[in-house]
């Protein structure tokens, strides 16, 4: 794993790391579902330029999106091709689809 990368670590970095001038307008939740030895639900809201996450589940999210978390944070730190992960079936996404495209310039991700 990357430097002591966590998924809570992530999750708890996100507002932090939020973008707002590249998610104006943006009103989404995204539910992630991992598996494996971090396993665990987050929703992540972004809103009225602003980024909130909260573990567990909500209903009806935006975007829900599955995967082992260890390949999730592999993604994050560019150690996974995102559209590989998706081809192999070891990310699952549900909802807009759309938004899993633009998701990942909302933030300035971690560094591998």
């Amino acid at each position: 794993m990357s430097d002591g990368l966590t998924i809570e670590k992530v999750m708890n970095l996100m507002p932090k790391s939020f973008l707002p001038e590249k998610a104006q307008g943006v009103d989404a939740i995204l539910q992630f579902h991992l598996s494996g030895e971090q396993a665990g639900d987050w929703a992540v809201t972004i809103r009225d330029g602003a980024c909130s996450v909260m573990q567990g589940s909500v209903e009806n999210p935006t975007l829900a999106i599955s995967a082992d978390g260890k390949d999730y944070l592999d993604v994050l730190t560019g150690k996974l091709n995102p559209m590989q992960a998706f081809g192999a079936g070891k990310i699952k996404l549900k909802g807009n689809l759309n938004l899993a495209l633009k998701m990942m310039t909302y933030f300035k991700l971690p560094s591998g």
